[in-house]
């Protein structure tokens, strides 16, 4: 699957759990193992590209990286 762009609108450092938005308002959460410089932090506003990965019936951002 081809790269998607988007911002990440949201992310919990205490749980490692956030969010990426695209420009078409769709909105994937993410766990901060999926941020591909193996940091597991990530602030909000930061612009990333990321893969969709379908799981447990929704999609899910995976392999983020900073732009």
């Amino acid at each position: 699957m081809s790269a998607a762009t988007g911002v990440v609108s949201a992310f919990d450092r205490s749980v490692g759990l956030g969010e990426v938005s695209t420009a078409d308002g769709q909105r994937y959460p993410f766990h901060c193992i999926e941020i591909a410089d193996g940091t597991r932090d990530i602030e909000v506003g930061t612009p990333v590209t990321f893969e969709l990965l379908g799981k447990l019936g929704r999609y899910e951002a995976a392999r983020i990286t900073k732009v």
